[in-house]
């Protein structure tokens, strides 16, 4: 059973509480949307809560505040950073509740968020929704966002490899890499079939990076918890980021864990969704390198229930 309550999470944020017995979450209603907190109940917050950190963006000022939030793509300042400081509205539905913001008054994007917590466990799915409420055509992408607490360790599996032979003359995938990404910094783990992006508060700046994921699952490792997201491929989808379906940034004080949606040419009153599967496992050590993923993570991922068939699709007006 799954109840829904008004809080006051932290005396910093009204929202509204979803829980069952094992998990819950707290989506903001006094800014956003954002989803500011996602654990097991009387445990930890799996996400970073940074109320300090901000940056000016048109007449206002973009505020990180942590959690889970929700951007479209590409990456352009200011017009990615619309602030969302402003109360959304909220409806609650059969199966968990609907947020809304403002459109966002410089580039006419509505966002929602539809949120379900399964009755009895640890599992969300989060629906993201972006709406053209201007009067052009908007290219955009669903971009969904994670912001996790420091410490642990973000999985990327990459896609199938193969022998050197005739059958495999031409690339198969790509990496996208940033001016500013490392490929020597002690963080990476690059694998055969996985890579390993650490968060250290010690670190000297961010790392970042951008892939192709077949398998449809982006994970993030913490003191014996596992947190993975679930997407599934749009075949012959372009992405954002030199098509990047999944990216991790990691930098000083916490690490994102990214999703997108394929790019889409946005009619006015046209709406595009993207959904994310959301567990959280207990009991899953931090893994330290690719035969820590193979042991302790592939495992966990293999069992957990497949993700809805479709993670991406447009409405028309």
């Amino acid at each position: 059973m799954v109840s829904i309550e008004e809080v006051r999470y932290q005396n910093w944020l009204d929202g509204l509480r979803l829980a069952n017995e094992r998990a819950d979450l707290v989506v903001t209603t006094q800014v956003g949307p954002r989803v500011i907190r996602f654990g097991f109940v009387d445990a930890d917050n799996e996400f970073a809560e940074l109320p300090d950190v901000a940056m000016p963006a048109y007449d206002d000022t973009w505020r990180m505040y942590g959690g889970h939030r929700f951007w479209h793509a590409p990456e352009v300042a200011p017009r990615t950073y619309h602030p969302d400081n402003e109360p959304v509205t909220w409806q609650q539905r059969d199966d968990g509740v609907r947020v809304t913001q403002p459109v966002e008054k410089h580039n006419g994007i509505q966002k929602e968020l539809d949120i379900w917590l399964a009755p009895d466990a640890a599992h969300t799915r989060i629906t993201h929704r972006l709406t053209n409420r201007g009067v052009w055509p908007v290219e955009l992408a669903p971009w969904a966002i994670s912001v996790m607490a420091p410490g642990g360790a973000g999985v990327i599996p990459l896609p199938p490899r193969g022998a050197h032979g005739v059958e495999n003359l031409l690339p198969t995938s790509t990496l996208s890499l940033w001016p500013y990404t490392d490929m020597s910094d002690p963080r990476w783990t690059w694998g055969h079939r996985y890579l390993l992006l650490r968060q250290d508060p010690t670190s000297p700046g961010p790392q970042k990076i951008g892939a192709y994921v077949p398998d449809g699952w982006v994970a993030y490792a913490r003191r014996g918890h596992l947190f993975v997201k679930q997407v599934t491929p749009v075949a012959g989808a372009v992405y954002p980021d030199s098509n990047s379906m999944v990216e991790l940034y990691s930098d000083p004080a916490f690490q994102e864990v990214e999703t997108f949606g394929p790019l889409v040419r946005l009619a006015p009153g046209a709406s595009v969704e993207h959904v994310e599967e959301w567990h959280l496992l207990r009991d899953v050590h931090q893994p330290a390198g690719e035969q820590d993923v193979i042991a302790e993570v592939v495992p966990q991922v293999a069992a957990l229930p497949k993700p809805l068939s479709i993670s991406t699709t447009v409405s028309e007006p």
